[in-house]
């Protein structure tokens, strides 16, 4: 006979009703989710291979310019909170149908833009519009999904996140080098409208969620009840420090490729894009990093993986800075995807605000890092925009280092207790 515990965990593992791979709703969750993020991170960052096309033609420096990139970014995060707030209300589903939907009409209108203030302006009403999206999308896959298939789930989101970003600047890339930026962004508008239908025609209806009550000390409280967690707050400064250094990377790498000694031409330029592609299969494969060295190893071999990018991308040899790319792309990747998916394990109730929090803090690194990136090229080159995410890199370990010694610490208390009694 079975002993009793294993009866229950039978029992209650028969009883859990939630998706995990093989089940009818899993791979249409799976490919809902991905359509959504490849969506969503095609316009987020859609001007950003296009920079240099956009300096061009409205005469701004590069910190200017990037300033269409880093006012999507902001909005999103600053917006991201109080958004998160209506899904626990109206639902995740809702919230992310409505997020998207109003981001697609606003890509329309952003090619019509008569002058960089008004471009600025309309990026930064998408990305707000944009915030609903994130934090919905990974409560809905906490309370949709078993635990143990959850990392595997939001990998394949951020998977989604990783192609939209390299389709949205190949596409915008080789059609602005045809018929001029404008026409790029008008092209990706479209393509993320066919994401957004196919989004809601494959989300399954949920089944977990409980709708809430538009609280707003409620509100703060959970936000207080998160951030006086020592485990999430550094998730949310790891978060920020790897999206610094990737926001810096990527918004000015089509400055440097433009210039001597590589002079590429526009569509050229997006095509580098495509290395995204490995960020794609880093995300997947993050849940078997966390299986086999840990949370803490895994985000020690991403970080070593970035900072030996970053290092080699100082080559003047194209092929060196083709992989360099490749290593920061991988280890931007799963270092984001084990941090997001820690934050949904470790938070235990209002799953929606801490995964609020979390893209907050890796939204506000991705507009830091593209103006830091961006004002450190104009000072010293490529050297200066290295320089940035090496910090940056830096902060990741340190943070890493700390949590460690807090876990020893915690570990060791119980000993000591012993030992004196």
């Amino acid at each position: 006979m079975p002993p009793a515990s294993t009866k229950a965990a039978a029992t209650h593992a028969s009883a859990d009703t939630r998706l995990s791979p093989g089940a009818p709703g899993y791979r249409r969750t799976s490919l809902a989710l991905f359509a959504a993020g490849l969506a969503a991170f095609a316009l987020l960052y859609s001007t950003q291979a296009l920079l240099p096309a956009i300096s061009a033609e409205f005469g701004a420096t590069a910190s200017a310019a990037s300033w269409t990139v880093s006012a999507a970014t902001g909005a999103l995060a600053l917006c991201v909170l109080p958004l998160s707030a209506l899904s626990e209300r109206f639902g995740r589903r809702t919230m992310m149908t409505a997020s998207l939907s109003v981001a697609v009409a606003v890509s329309l209108l952003v090619p019509l833009a008569p002058n960089l203030e008004t471009l600025i302006a309309l990026r930064a009403l998408q990305g707000a519009a944009l915030a609903g999206l994130p934090a919905s999308a990974m409560a809905y896959l906490a309370e949709e999904v078993r635990p143990k298939a959850l990392i595997a789930a939001i990998g394949l989101f951020v998977a989604g996140n990783s192609i939209g970003g390299m389709s949205g600047r190949i596409v915008t890339g080789w059609v602005a080098q045809m018929w001029g930026w404008r026409a790029g962004l008008a092209a990706v508008g479209l393509t993320s409208l066919l994401c957004v239908i196919a989004f809601r025609a494959l989300l399954p209806k949920a089944r977990h969620f409980t709708p809430g009550t538009l609280n707003p000390k409620a509100l703060a409280g959970a936000v207080r009840t998160h951030l006086s967690d020592p485990l999430l707050v550094r998730l949310y400064v790891i978060g920020a420090l790897f999206m610094t250094v990737f926001g810096a990377v990527y918004t000015v790498i089509g400055y440097r490729l433009v210039e001597a000694p590589f002079s590429l031409p526009q569509g050229v330029i997006g095509s580098i894009f495509l290395v995204y592609l490995v960020g794609t299969v880093a995300s997947a494969a993050a849940g078997k990093l966390v299986g086999r060295l840990g949370r803490r190893g895994a985000l020690y071999l991403a970080v070593s993986t970035t900072a030996a990018g970053l290092l080699l991308s100082l080559s003047d040899s194209l092929a060196s800075v083709l992989a360099g790319l490749v290593l920061i792309t991988a280890g931007f990747f799963a270092g984001h995807a084990v941090a997001s998916s820690s934050v949904s394990r470790t938070a235990k109730t209002g799953r929606a605000q801490a995964s609020a929090l979390y893209q907050s803090a890796y939204y506000l690194g991705s507009s830091a890092g593209g103006t830091l990136g961006a004002i450190a090229y104009h000072a010293g080159g490529w050297a200066g925009t290295v320089l940035i995410g090496l910090v940056a890199v830096l902060g990741v370990v340190s943070v890493t280092l700390y949590g460690s010694h807090s876990a020893r610490v915690a570990a060791r208390r119980p000993q000591l207790a012993a030992a004196c009694n």
